[in-house]
């Protein structure tokens, strides 16, 4: 298959998936989701890769979900709703649930899904300067895969999620236990397919295993039942359109992204900037 949006290799037994839209901060389109998942699916079906590393050209890892195409395409109805939130979601879980170890090589912004996406993978490398969060509820949207409570403490996860801050720095990210390592800016990658060489000098099948029953502890716990409640509390947002997102969307439709971004912004204090 040939990519338009991102770009795959494979160096020695690392597998490497770029997402490759800098113009827009590498948005997940449509595009971007059909050709990171074949992309991916080729990877672990490939006997000779044994890790996966994802990290974004230019100045960002993704900014999350394209808003403008989103827009474009006018969902309307529960069920289109479903169907869209369903396929979100599924392309953020298979990082999870991929046989093989995922690392997220992260830089500049990693925001919305891409912060749900870089928290589903097994590893996460960020730069120095590197922007989290998930700042939904401050456009009136809901979180497609909350994997945030599951990754760090009640009070931080409420605190992220309930304010929809946007700029929680690399090391602050690192205190609340969703990355693993900061680095110095433009050495993330090299960290990552570093740590990716720990990995498939160990034994595959015990690696594979090892991962998969972690995450059997998760789903025990009850993770992917509560997630799937959480998508469901997703659909109940996305298909209301309350007031907020209405006037998100006139301003993004008369005046573009950036405006409505500042509309957004300026409604908020400098406390939920940390």
């Amino acid at each position: 298959m040939t990519y338009e949006c991102i770009r795959k290799r494979i160096e020695g037994k690392v597998g490497i998936i770029t997402f490759d839209r800098p113009r827009v901060l590498n948005a997940f389109n449509q595009m971007l989701i059909h050709e990171t998942s074949d992309a991916l699916q080729n990877l672990v079906a490939d006997p000779h890769v044994s890790a996966i590393v994802l990290h974004g050209a230019g100045r960002a890892f993704s900014a999350g979900f394209d808003l403008k195409e989103s827009a474009q395409r006018k969902i309307e109805g529960t069920d289109a709703w479903r169907r869209l939130l369903m396929e979100d979601f599924e392309f953020i879980i298979q990082f999870w649930d991929c046989p093989k170890p995922t690392i997220a090589a992260v830089h500049g912004y990693c925001l919305a899904g891409a912060f749900e996406l870089a928290l589903a993978c097994d590893i996460t490398v960020a730069a120095e300067g590197t922007r989290f969060g998930e700042p939904e509820v401050r456009f009136g949207s809901g979180i497609v895969a909350m994997l945030l409570p599951w990754m760090t403490t009640p009070k931080i996860a409420k605190e992220l999620l309930l304010t929809g801050v946007d700029s929680v720095d690399a090391s602050r990210a690192l205190d609340m236990g969703i990355v693993n390592h900061v680095v110095q800016s433009g050495q993330e990658f090299e960290k990552a397919m570093a740590i990716a060489g720990d990995l498939v000098a160990a034994a595959p099948l015990s690696v594979q295993l090892t991962k998969q029953a972690i995450n059997r502890s998760y789903e025990v716990m009850g993770m992917r039942q509560a997630l799937l409640a959480s998508l469901d509390t997703d659909l109940i947002i996305e298909s209301a359109m309350g007031p907020e997102r209405v006037e998100f969307n006139r301003i993004r439709e008369e005046h573009g992204l950036k405006a409505a971004i500042a509309w957004r912004d300026t409604r908020f204090g400098a406390a939920t900037k940390p």
